[in-house]
């Protein structure tokens, strides 16, 4: 066996028995909290057309970016409180942070708000450390997060005036917000405890509802620890007619970007009527994992990377 491959393989063998260990856990805290663990196909016919993210073909349908569509077909459906631990798929996606193929975890609570969501991620990221034999803090890279609550709180204004050089208005104008935040931003988030970035622009917020008593900020936040991103959550945009011409606005900007023009989810659209007011959540498992396993990147902490399947 090559050196390298040898030692990545006895580097894995340790973090993938934690990763099972923590896989467990989020189930565990789940169903303590009453949760259903549901399955929803990873073959669909429309993909929800976001600028910044491409869908692996599959036919004449696609491998599903994230299980968001269906799961919100469920709770439309009657089911409130719903998680879900799969793989999904992402085309151009790779580096030392990202796979092609990689693990999320989704839930949705019926009822909530991305303020009682925010609490709730807490909680999880907690008791899953706490599972890893880390209750208190996480060692990462030579740091120390501690874990006590309350976390940090910013919101994505606040969080451009404290660290860009730039404010949040004029990077949108020029168009340099994702450039900015990667840059200037992100390496400085969550890097003594937790830190929840929130209040997105609406034009970064696709699918979650705006303040009502601030339109042009909608109501997600991201979860930052040690300068990673991970998860995504929002409280749920509910309107199908809303809907529809945001997903509008995103198949015109994929297009203008020279990128392929996805169908319409119609079957989601129409589902949106009976969707309750709610809250939702897509953290990456991989990345939580990375963390609390102090690895140097994703490839750590898979059993295969796309590299070792040619």
């Amino acid at each position: 066996m090559e050196p390298m491959k040898h030692y990545r393989q006895h580097f894995i063998r340790r973090n993938l028995i934690l990763r099972a260990k923590i896989l467990q856990a989020v189930r565990i805290f789940f169903i303590q909290n009453d949760y259903l663990e549901v399955e929803t196909p990873v073959r669909i016919p429309a993909p929800a057309p976001e600028t910044h993210i491409d869908a692996q073909e599959a036919g004449e349908w696609f491998l599903h970016t994230s299980p968001e569509l269906c799961m919100k077909r469920l709770l439309s459906a009657g089911h409130p409180r719903i998680f879900q631990i799969c793989r999904c798929f992402r085309s151009q996606e790779r580096g030392r942070m990202h796979l092609p193929e990689f693990t999320l975890l989704e839930w949705y609570t019926a009822g909530h708000t991305y303020l009682e969501m925010m609490l709730q991620c807490e909680k999880l990221i907690q008791f899953v450390a706490g599972a890893a034999g880390q209750p208190d803090s996480i060692g990462y890279r030579e740091r120390r997060i501690f874990l006590s609550s309350p976390w940090d709180r910013i919101t994505v204004c606040e969080a451009f005036d404290r660290y860009a050089q730039t404010s949040m208005k004029d990077a949108l104008t020029q168009h340099r917000f994702d450039e900015i935040m990667a840059i200037e931003i992100e390496p400085r988030l969550g890097n003594d405890r937790p830190v929840f970035l929130y209040d997105y622009p609406a034009s970064c917020s696709a699918l979650a509802r705006l303040k009502p008593d601030d339109p042009l900020v909608a109501e997600r936040f991201e979860l930052y620890i040690a300068g990673l991103e991970l998860c995504n959550a929002f409280t749920e945009l509910t309107d199908p007619v809303e809907q529809r011409k945001r997903f509008e606005e995103e198949r015109r900007l994929r297009r203008h970007a020279g990128k392929m023009d996805y169908p319409m989810p119609e079957s989601f659209l129409s589902a949106l009527n009976d969707m309750p007011a709610s809250s939702g959540n897509a953290l990456g498992m991989d990345r939580i994992i990375l963390l609390l396993t102090d690895a140097n990147s994703i490839d750590d902490v898979v059993a295969f990377i796309p590299e070792e399947l040619e």
